[in-house]
């Protein structure tokens, strides 16, 4: 398949209407670096604290229902520490998924000034969102939620309040992963535990009655069982997603258009930090380059750009199709329910 440019396949926006940076607000003065990202939504919100409700519901009866009460206490210790740790994995998982900026262009900098710096040569051109009056790099899309445009954004899910995009994929599928770890763990002692008290005296299985007890127990078997299916399905979607370079947004739109994609190994590397090493499954490091900010990665798409730009030409024509398809795509954004 022959590779064309991806300024090609992007929205040109020459029309005057469109494109007017001196009706832009001058950009807001940059917060201190390391200023904590969170989306003021309050069905975000809500959903995160229940994601957090149902992971300390399950820490509750697994500790105090199954291992507490249990009389192999190496047992006891061995699925106490495994589950603890891989809970506070998980919950360290979405904190960072959910608090750390995924990857929004500055807002507000598409302004003459800002453009007339760059000193683009002629036949460039600078691509900006209407919404957010910020130039916008190639596969960033607008986010209705965050109001802000996010780089190579995959979906915007409601369960960690945030958008996945570049710089937080990382922590969304440790955070599905994890969750899915423990929701099988979870459903395994459970299992377990059913097995004991049939066989054993109900009364001495579990500090409750045996009524709480059981229901207890089938409430953490459908949590488990429910989590363990979505989280699962996620993070699948996920690692194609990463493995294929192509974003949530970009496979529903079915944009079937040749680019040239990065490698697996090379997409896989640069979304969890560098080289396989144990901190691919930690949540608590970052990424091993530190993001771009204001004008850097604007000037470095500015010269990929230029750069790319002796190649095959389209029609004036085709090109403001694409505009058009461009902006319907970007005014509607994907969620996980």
């Amino acid at each position: 398949m022959m590779l064309i440019p991806n300024h090609h396949f992007r929205d040109i926006e020459r029309k005057p209407e469109y494109l007017q940076p001196e009706k832009c607000a001058p950009p807001p003065y940059p917060g201190p670096a390391g200023t904590m990202w969170f989306i003021r939504d309050g069905c975000g919100i809500a959903c995160a604290i229940v994601t957090w409700f149902l992971v300390l519901y399950a820490e509750f009866v697994v500790l105090f229902v199954m291992l507490i009460p249990s009389r192999d206490y190496v047992y006891s210790i061995i699925n106490g520490i495994l589950f603890n740790l891989l809970a506070f994995l998980a919950l360290a998982s979405h904190c960072r998924a959910m608090l750390t900026d995924p990857g929004a262009v500055p807002k507000g900098n598409a302004t003459k000034e800002f453009i007339e710096s760059l000193q683009l040569k002629p036949g460039q051109v600078v691509y900006k969102c209407p919404k957010c009056c910020s130039i916008k790099p190639d596969r960033a899309h607008h986010c209705s939620v965050c109001k802000r445009c996010i780089r190579k954004m995959d979906h915007h899910c409601p369960w960690v309040n945030n958008c996945v995009g570049e710089n937080n994929q990382k922590y969304f599928v440790l955070f599905t992963m994890y969750i899915a770890l423990i929701s099988l763990h979870a459903l395994i002692m459970v299992g377990f535990h059913f097995l004991h008290c049939f066989e054993e005296d109900w009364t001495k299985c579990s500090y409750f009655s045996p009524p709480t007890t059981v229901i207890l127990l089938i409430l953490l078997c459908f949590e488990g069982l429910l989590f363990l299916i979505f989280t699962s399905v996620m993070f699948g979607t996920q690692v194609h997603s990463i493995c294929t370079d192509e974003t949530g947004i970009e496979r529903l739109k079915r944009k079937q258009q040749p680019r040239e994609r990065r490698g697996t190994w090379k997409a896989v590397t640069e979304t969890f930090g560098g080289s396989f090493s144990p901190n691919w499954f930690n949540p608590l490091s970052g990424p091993c380059q530190p993001a771009l900010r204001d004008e850097g990665w604007v000037r470095q798409l500015v010269s990929s750009d230029n750069m790319e730009s002796t190649t095959e030409e389209q029609s004036e024509d085709q090109v403001e199709e694409q505009s058009e398809e461009r902006k319907d795509e970007d005014s509607a954004e994907m969620t996980d329910n």
